[in-house]
């Protein structure tokens, strides 16, 4: 609120919050933050006791279920580690969930799904910045990835078979510096090509928007080398 000159004081905003049913704040680790202001509000009446209480008693509440005051050995929860995060079963339900969650616009005379039986001998040529750069394959507020587990679609589509020619492009999906030639020498000799665009977290996240939905750069230029 304070950012959108909706209050003018970390103290303000602590009232207005409290006083509109907000009991959390998000603070990004300040220390300084809008609610250690709270004290200071209460001291001063701009909010009551039994008002602090009734915000504080659900977060509590809910910490309590979820067993943050239990003795480690009574939560199942925390002798988890990667063999269980990351077992073949969870491994398997998180592919099913990408796979569903696809949202396919056009699919001119059945290009897709590829199919591993029809890539052997086919040439195949992945290009552009997400083609396999993992740092960016991750959006805003992702957890820390391991990188073991992660597929880029150039290491996906090399399980499959294919003859894989690879080619960025540009490194980073700002894509200022481009090498067409890199580009137009992969696609050229290539059966099929996949083109990796978009943005990513270096060129939109939260608080940092932009002003058009053009691709960033020269990745239109890319896809329309890659199409020629």
């Amino acid at each position: 609120m304070l950012g959108h000159h909706y209050t003018h004081t970390f103290l303000e905003t602590a009232v207005a919050s409290v006083n509109a049913g907000c009991n959390l704040e998000l603070s990004y680790g300040m220390r300084n933050n809008v609610f250690m202001h709270i004290p200071q509000a209460l001291a001063m009446g701009n909010i009551t006791l039994q008002m602090l209480r009734d915000r504080v008693r659900p977060l509590f509440y809910t910490r309590m279920r979820l067993g943050e005051f239990d003795p480690p050995a009574m939560n199942p929860y925390s002798a988890l580690n990667l063999s269980v995060v990351q077992s073949p079963e969870h491994r398997n339900l998180s592919l099913e969930a990408a796979v569903k969650s696809f949202v396919l616009l056009k699919n001119i005379q059945g290009t897709l799904p590829l199919r591993a039986r029809d890539l052997p001998g086919q040439r195949l040529a992945v290009v552009g910045p997400f083609a396999d750069n993992p740092r960016v394959l991750f959006g805003d507020y992702a957890p820390v990835p391991e990188p073991q587990y992660i597929y880029t679609p150039r290491k996906g589509l090399e399980t499959l078979g294919a003859n894989i020619s690879f080619a960025a492009g540009c490194r980073e999906p700002r894509c200022q510096w481009y090498s067409r030639a890199e580009v137009v020498r992969a696609a050229g000799a290539a059966d099929m090509v996949v083109v990796c665009l978009g943005t990513g977290v270096d060129v939109e996240t939260e608080a940092k928007d932009r002003s058009d939905l053009s691709l960033p750069g020269h990745q239109l230029q890319l896809l329309q080398d890659a199409v020629q």
